[in-house]
Formats: structure tokens, sequence, C-alpha cells
């Protein structure tokens, strides 16, 4: 190793041999040469991904012990749980691995003993999650066009954190890399797979509606390709899958999607009056998706594409994550900036349009917006994360997520924190690691009962609208 005059080893860019770095260069790179990194990347997912499968090749989700239900499911003493069972043996009882041991539960059976409680049990206690009646799902979109902030890690213990408290939980990848997609076990061949054909059913149904009113003109209407025909037999059904949770159903996401960003402001240009920020909204809506969930996590694309606008105009509730540092609250803060032009920008033009016809205008309106810092070290980032908060006040959500050693293990795995069996660890090593998460999830349920009390209230005639 070479030293300067003080014997120091000098730093590694010195004295670099051209010769040698020559000899270690490997050839010019093609465009085939970008296919050839591409299989090897995805060799290497499935190789991943596969550890999470069970024999057939599916995801498969861990049990719950006796300890875990009672300490974080069911908020009841085990001696008393244990009773419970004893005394109603047509409820679940568990399995147990050896004589004796602890009994462990499946989380539809879980379901079910929590159901129980909740008509049983003291009503003193919230066994089962609070839900007004007649309301319909609230849509969370978790959003940033900066990557590697943790966004979609965010919205998958989200939705879990919601399904282990018995939500019933719709998530929606919107992200063409289909990360959420992989969490969740989803299978996707093509865009016709993904939230695509609703999409493209919304435009052919406005294109079919204008067509109709060329005809009624006397002028030609414009043709509708095979795509499009083809969306228009399609409903939100269609592509919504089962995952290994049994609350949890999944819209996936694949390469293919990303075609959207191209294909929507073709139709755009060519139905000028087409309501592309709605597509989204309006085809849950008009499926019914909304009666059948509690909850509608959207997973965007990190850029303000026109997945992402779908995904923004469809939430009620809108989740910001950065990491605590300057280069991501400045990117943040840029992304903020964004939203207020282009959702702006689609006000102005459809007001105009609306005061030159007499009608009623349009705003945009989120129940929420919270920015959430992830991935924290409060020995490192403490000073900065104040500050933020002084300057974002309560926008900025008053839990800052830690990164624990529990969530690089659960990444290797290609699982979420709450997919991690404490057994791996131990219980006090799994309590700590998943500790942040109930926390983020405690700060959000706080904002979503809020959100849903005041809409019970104003249904009720007891808040002013």
């Amino acid at each position: 190793m070479a030293k300067d005059n003080a014997g120091n080893p000098l730093p590694p860019y010195f004295n670099i041999d051209p010769d040698q770095a020559l000899a270690d260069l490997d050839t010019p790179t093609t465009t085939g040469g970008f296919a050839a990194i591409a299989e090897a990347c995805a060799r290497g997912r499935s190789d991943l991904a596969s550890r999470g499968l069970d024999d057939a090749g599916r995801k498969s989700l861990r049990l719950f012990s006796t300890w875990e239900i009672t300490r974080y499911l069911i908020p009841v003493a085990p001696a008393h749980f244990r009773r419970v069972l004893k005394q109603n043996p047509d409820l679940p009882q568990g399995t147990s691995e050896t004589d004796g041991g602890a009994k462990w539960f499946t989380l539809d059976e879980v379901l079910r003993l929590r159901a129980f409680f909740g008509a049983q049990g003291s009503k003193a206690k919230n066994y089962l999650p609070y839900r007004p009646e007649g309301l319909p799902a609230k849509l969370v979109a978790v959003a940033n066009f900066k990557g590697g902030v943790g966004k979609t890690s965010t919205a998958a213990h989200l939705a879990m954190s919601a399904a282990l408290d018995g939500y019933r939980v719709l998530v929606i990848d919107l992200d063409s890399q289909g990360s959420m997609t992989s969490i969740f076990g989803g299978k996707v061949d093509d865009e016709w797979g993904t939230a695509f054909p609703l999409l493209a059913r919304h435009y052919g149904e406005h294109l079919r509606a204008d067509n109709q009113r060329r005809l009624d003109r006397g002028e030609a209407p414009q043709p509708l390709d095979e795509s499009l025909t083809a969306a228009l037999d399609m409903s939100a059904r269609d592509v919504i899958q089962s995952t290994h949770w049994p609350n949890i159903d999944l819209i996936g996401a694949q390469l293919n999607l990303y075609w959207a960003e191209f294909q929507i402001p073709v139709w755009r240009m060519a139905a000028r009056t087409w309501k592309l920020w709605d597509a989204l909204t309006d085809r849950l809506e008009a499926d019914g998706v909304l009666n059948d969930y509690d909850l509608v996590f959207i997973d965007t694309p990190p850029a303000l594409g026109y997945l992402t606008i779908n995904g923004l105009a469809a939430a009620d509730i809108l989740l910001v994550p950065f990491g605590a540092s300057f280069l991501e609250f400045d990117s943040t803060g840029r992304f903020f900036d964004m939203l207020h032009s282009t959702f702006a920008s689609i006000e102005e033009g459809e007001n105009m349009a609306a005061r030159a016809l007499g009608r009623p205008g349009m705003a945009f309106e989120w129940d929420a917006v919270r920015a959430v810092i992830t991935r924290y070290d409060g020995a490192q980032q403490g000073e900065l994360a104040a500050l933020v908060q002084a300057y974002l006040g309560q926008t900025l959500s008053p839990h800052r997520q830690d990164f624990t050693a529990l969530i690089g293990q659960a990444g290797e795995q290609v699982s979420g924190i709450y997919e991690a069996d404490y057994r791996d660890f131990n219980r006090e090593t799994y309590a700590r690691g998943r500790e942040t998460f109930d926390e983020t999830y405690a700060a959000f349920k706080r904002l979503l009962l809020g959100i849903w009390r005041r809409e019970e209230r104003e249904a009720k005639g007891e808040l002013a609208v």
C-alpha cells in the first residue's frame, strides 16, 4: 500500500496504474448488454423471491402464537384466552408442534376469535376496529418522487398492520417495478392483470359517449381499437387477486404497466374532455370495490406521472415518506410544489370551462396529508428531524419510523416485518423490531379514525359540513 512522507496510507484514488485499470476493464456495453443484465437480475429476483414460497410455489402466511395474539391482536390475558377456548370447543383451538406446547393459529382463525370476543367479550375493550356503517372505504396513497424513501415498505406495512387489526384491505400497485406485488406474492403476466384496463375502460366509455354525441350531430365517430374494446368488457374484479393474507387483496403491477404513461397522453390528446385523473376513482366506485373493503392502499411510482396523478386524485389520505436528510427534505418540498402546480393547473383548466358553460367548478381535496420520516436514526438525525418538524408542523407525522435490524432481515426474505416469525430472533428482539411499525400504524389509525368520526358526525348532523 502506497504511503505519504509521514507514513500514512495514501487515499485509494492515488497511484492508480492506467494499464492495470485497462486490464480490469470489460468490453463496451451495447443495447443487448442491457438485456443480459436484466436477465441476470430476473434470475436473482426469482431466487430471492422463492425464499418466501411454500412447496407449491406460493407464499404462505406464518402462524400466530397465543403469546403474540394476546399481546398484539386480542387484548386479553393469556389465561383468560385459554379459558375461553376451553369453554367454547367450536372455536378454533390452534395447533401445537409438541404435546403440551404453545398453541399456534392461522390469521383466519385469529379473525374468527376476534369476532367472537367482539360479540361476547367486554364492551369496554376494542376487540373490533372502529368502522362507521354506510361509509365507503378510505383510499390511502403513499407517494414521493424520490426513490429509496421507504414508500413501498411503508405502504406494505400499513396494509399488513390494518389487516392484523381486522380491516379488509385492498392494495393497488401502480409502480411498474412491481415491488409491492412481489411482497404480496402476486402473479401478473402482462398489463391486462394490472390497473391498466380500468384506465382504458374509463377512456373507452368516455369515447363511446362522445361518439354518440358525434353521431347525434351527424359527425363521424372515432374508432375504438382492439385494446379499448377489450377493456370495455373488464371490471376491477377481473384484476383483483387474493394474497396469502386472508383479508388483503391485490391489484398487481409489472413492467408493461409503464406503457400507460405513454398511452394516457395519447388518449388525452384525442379527447380533451376526458377527465383522466378521475379514471381510477370512477372505476373503483362503479365496480362496487369501495364497498368490499375498509381501506385501499395505493403504492405509486417514484415520479409524478399519469399513474401517480390517478393514485393521488383517488386518495382521501396522502402519506409522503422521506428520510431525515437535507436532500430528501429538499426533494420532498419540491414534490409538494409539483403537486400544487399539477393539481392547480387541472383545477384552472376545468373551472375555466365550467365558468364558460355556467357550471359549478371543481376542487381537489384530501381528508389529510402527512409526511412521514422513515429509516430514522435518532443518534444521527435528531437535530435535523426536529428542524423539519418545526417547519412542517402538523403536516409531519409525530412518529419517526426507526430503521431496525429486523427491517433488513425481512427485506432479505422479500417479506414484511409482520410476516417474520419471532422465533427466528427472540421475543424481546422481535417486540423492539416491530415497535416502530406499530407506532407508525398507530399514528395513521389515529388520523383515519378522526376522519371517519368527522364524517359520521357530519352525516348525523352533529357537525357543520
